[in-house]
């Protein structure tokens, strides 16, 4: 059974970068898309980022478009998102997630099958 392990979260203060991690064990990522989701109090889970299993197409949620960069490096089944000029709406618990779609990518949190428990990313003004 995969598993995704997302670090890198804390908090910060606006302005400043971060980057989250997700690593996969127990079966790989590397032939699947793989999406970025927040989560932050109250709000439903929204996908942040996600990108196609060659990294040929990606989404970027309006709001961290020109901040937020999401990768990945298939040899080491690992995704990432780096995070720029934070601020505080961005916080929220981040989740990865593994797209059900095969080697595509969807807005939509039921098109992913393997989910992290979430890293939290707390962001003062």
């Amino acid at each position: 059974q995969v598993q995704l392990i997302e670090s890198g979260g804390g908090v910060v203060q606006a302005g400043v970068s971060l980057g989250l991690s997700c690593a996969a064990a127990g079966g790989a990522v590397s032939t699947s898309g793989v999406g970025w989701f927040g989560q932050a109090p109250c709000k439903e889970r929204e996908v942040v980022a996600a990108i196609s299993r060659s990294a040929g197409s990606t989404i970027n949620e309006d709001s961290v478009k020109g901040r937020f960069t999401i990768c990945r490096d298939n040899a080491k089944n690992m995704v990432y998102l780096q995070m720029n000029s934070l601020k505080p709406e961005d916080t929220a618990v981040y989740y990865c997630a593994r797209s059900a779609l095969y080697s595509g990518i969807s807005r939509n949190p039921i098109s992913y099958d393997y989910w992290g428990q979430g890293t939290q990313v707390s962001v003062s003004s």
